[in-house]
């Protein structure tokens, strides 16, 4: 062996093997390959030459160089345990790692300083707080300060590439060295990285020191445990509880507020509709036990005294009930009562029947909640879905009377301003087993000669109470919709109105979906035009729609 030398492996003409230059060839990785004198050696000599060559050239002599499993490596002679660790090497690729980190920092450092990030800077607004989202989106439309992002991560990759294999070969030198190298390599910075690396510069970028910001806290952490780096951190600007706009004289304040929302203390907090009494009752001073008790004494302290209108037939006079009566209960409180509404909590009629009658009195009875024609009525639904029933009472008189009482009470109670009542009669009569009830209408009865007898009803009382009601107020609400008074009442007046809708819609009676009540108040008791209440009915939808936690219902039209 004459030579030995590291890269590729070269050799001159065979003829003359004193003139061969090179023979063996030793990599950085002791990946060794061996030609040229060992192959025109005798067999026997071959492999105790090229162990002994490895051995020297690989190990230096400092160990046995071995092979196994696809692996190389020097067993130390016990003078030199470290022999397999090529420390020069090693050392070498440690600093070349470390100025990969330089650079890195340098190019970091460069892309922070560049006119691109300081004109970024400049252009972010102030007058209220950016989270790392309105950063990123007002940095997608800045293209130069993109363009220079786009600068500093390619170099980066490159950078970091070169990294990545400068430790891959530093694991492969040192895999067998009793002492593991040091190895660092650069932090990749994500987007993410400068986003708070921009806020914090906005907010925690005072007395010349710079922190970090943290936006989960909206706080600073400052070097050396400081709060001198601490500054103004702008009120937050969005939706719902946020701020609409920062106030102009302190910026960490609202200013003004979402709809829905009202101005407290410099804070945006969830605005909600004053009492409704000033405007229309629903609430009565009794108590339910009260209440209850009442009712079923029927007391006149709750009746509510209507009108009696029939053309069908008179109080206290017998009819002939065969063809059906109409008859209603009406306040007239456009006429009468024009400060009122009313409340029904329960009905109910003196019927009496001639001895020996065989008549079966069947009722229906409509609400008509503020007026209007009887089409506007809506059907009470007696002994359906737990829906009250009509309770009958025999009363201690010489006739067949009974009192007939239907109790809503509180659950069922709803606003009235006519009490519709249709009565019909039905003959009873015995089935063909005698013990079942099978009942005809009096015109089906199929012995005519047979006396049916005659009906009439003493006396008919409406159960309730009457509530305060200021059609003005009302209208005067209303009027702040096109031509508010003050900044922001528009909204209070809405959010008034829409306290005001829910309420009286939610006394609608029993159904899959609620009647529109709310409408037939505006139409009947202030009289409006059907254009006046399709507007009113859809600027509070709209306003609804705006407010935070707020579901809709679907109506069913009542009035026209």
């Amino acid at each position: 062996v004459t030579e030995t030398r590291t890269g590729p492996l070269g050799c001159s003409n065979y003829d003359n093997l004193d003139s061969v230059s090179s023979v063996l060839v030793q990599s950085p990785e002791n990946k060794i390959q061996l030609q040229g004198l060992q192959v025109i050696l005798p067999e026997y000599l071959q492999e105790r030459f090229v162990q002994a060559a490895l051995s020297y050239i690989a190990c230096n002599s400092e160990g046995e160089f071995i092979c196994k499993e696809n692996d190389c490596w020097c067993q130390c002679g016990p003078k030199f345990p470290e022999c397999n660790c090529p420390y020069m090497d090693i050392q070498a690729m440690e600093e070349n790692l470390l100025r990969i980190s330089e650079t890195w920092n340098t190019y970091n450092s460069e892309f922070e300083d560049s006119d691109e990030f300081k004109l970024f800077m400049k252009r972010l607004p102030m007058n209220y707080f950016l989270n790392t989202s309105t950063v990123m989106h007002l940095w997608t439309m800045d293209s130069n300060f993109q363009r220079r992002y786009d600068q500093l991560e390619n170099s980066m990759k490159q950078l970091f590439l070169k990294a990545q294999k400068t430790v891959h070969k530093l694991f492969g030198l040192s895999k067998r060295c009793h002492k593991q190298p040091l190895i660092r390599m650069p932090k990749q910075r994500s987007s993410n990285y400068w986003l708070n690396r921009i806020q914090s510069f906005l907010y925690c970028n005072e007395n010349g020191l710079l922190g970090s910001f943290s936006e989960e806290t909206h706080t600073c952490t400052c070097p050396n445990d400081q709060v001198a780096c601490h500054g103004f951190l702008p009120c937050t600007v969005g939706d719902g509880s946020a701020c609409l706009s920062c106030a102009p004289d302190n910026r960490t304040r609202c200013g003004t507020c979402n709809a829905g929302y009202m101005l407290s203390q410099g804070l945006c907090k969830p605005e909600v509709a004053e009492s409704t009494e000033h405007y229309i009752g629903f609430e009565t001073d009794l108590q339910d036990l009260e209440m209850k008790y009442l009712l079923q004494k029927t007391d006149r302290r709750i009746e509510v005294h209507a009108i009696f209108i029939s053309n069908d037939m008179r109080l206290n006079s017998w009819f002939d009930p065969s063809w059906r009566k109409r008859m209603l209960l009406t306040l007239k409180s456009n006429k009468y009562k024009s400060s009122l509404v009313h409340m029904i909590l329960g009905l109910s009629l003196q019927i009496c029947l001639t001895k020996n009658s065989t008549l079966e009195p069947v009722l229906a009875v409509y609400i008509n909640p503020f007026g209007g024609s009887h089409s506007e009525s809506w059907f009470m639904p007696v002994n359906e879905n737990n829906f009250p029933d009509w309770e009958r009472t025999k009363l201690d008189l010489p006739l067949q009377c009974y009192n007939w009482t239907l109790t809503l009470g509180n659950k069922w109670k709803t606003f009235f301003e006519t009490v519709h009542i249709y009565l019909r009669s039905r003959i009873k009569s015995n089935g063909p087993n005698g013990n079942d009830s099978i009942y005809y209408e009096p015109l089906e009865f199929i012995d005519p000669s047979r006396n049916l007898g005659y009906m009439k009803i003493n006396n008919i009382q409406v159960f309730g109470y009457s509530m305060h009601f200021d059609p003005e107020a009302i209208r005067d609400l209303i009027l702040q919709l096109d031509y508010p008074y003050t900044q922001g009442s528009q909204d209070s007046a809405l959010l008034q109105l829409l306290e005001i809708r829910d309420r009286v819609n939610k006394l609608s009676p029993p159904g899959q979906r609620r009647l529109d009540l709310f409408s037939c108040l505006l139409r009947h008791r202030l009289k409006l035009s059907t254009s006046e209440v399709v507007r009113i009915q859809s600027a509070l939808q709209a306003f609804n729609a705006k407010l935070p936690n707020t579901v809709d219902y679907d109506t069913t039209k009542l009035c026209s």
